[in-house]
């Protein structure tokens, strides 16, 4: 068996859904555009730069969820799907996603971005398995907090070794392993696997794919 790990934002969305969920929130009058939207673009930057505080982030990004019941997270969420990810969806996203799943391999969403922003995604893209930064909830409603380690940089390699682990399954279960990401914050586990493949990758991950040797690609 082999493999298959997949970036979302920036890799299979031409785009970032954690940042759209903002600005989707934004439009919608439930966050103040004035106090929030330059804070988001701030952040969206620090990503960019690797220097994003994922902590502090996602103390940004997680508050929201607390301040609304759930019901009303949900039909925002489905009018978030048609307006700002569907058009976002990268073209060649789905040929390579069933070309992997045509030869059977385990397919896997591992994304920064929390759960509840990503798992409508991962079910339009067809991936049953997701791993994503867990927003905590009590009695089904969001706390604001996060729960577990966030699925960021070497903690996705965590995140994905428990994963494995509560499967049954360890590396050494897979004869060969890829890993489809845009960022340099996906270096560390880009280095774990057999195929590191760089999307339609940001400066700093394009020059270290060229020097190793890496495929570059572009699903766009």
């Amino acid at each position: 068996m082999n493999l298959a790990l997949f970036d979302l934002d920036n890799t299979l969305l031409a785009g970032d859904s954690d940042f759209e969920w903002a600005q989707f929130l934004i439009e919608q009058k439930a966050l103040d555009r004035e106090l929030h939207e330059a804070r988001n673009l701030e952040f969206y930057e620090q990503y960019k730069d690797g220097t994003l505080d994922i902590h502090e982030f996602l103390n940004f990004q997680l508050k929201p969820l607390a301040r609304h019941p759930r019901s009303q997270l949900d039909a925002w969420h489905r009018e978030f799907m048609s307006q700002k990810i569907l058009p976002i969806i990268a073209p060649g996203a789905q040929k390579l996603i069933e070309k992997h799943q045509v030869d059977g391999d385990l397919c896997i969403i591992i994304t920064a971005t929390n759960r509840f922003v990503t798992a409508p995604i991962a079910q339009v893209l067809g991936i049953e398995n997701l791993i994503a930064t867990e927003a905590e909830q009590k009695d089904g409603e969001f706390t604001g907090e996060v729960a577990d380690i966030p699925c960021f940089r070497e903690g996705k390699i965590t995140r994905l070794e428990n994963w494995l682990d509560a499967h049954n399954l360890t590396w050494m279960s897979f004869l060969q392993s890829w890993f489809y990401s845009d960022s340099l914050n996906d270096l560390p586990l880009l280095e774990k696997v057999t195929h590191p493949v760089a999307v339609d990758p940001d400066p700093t991950l394009k020059n270290h794919a060229e020097q190793n040797a890496w495929r570059i690609m572009s699903l766009r």
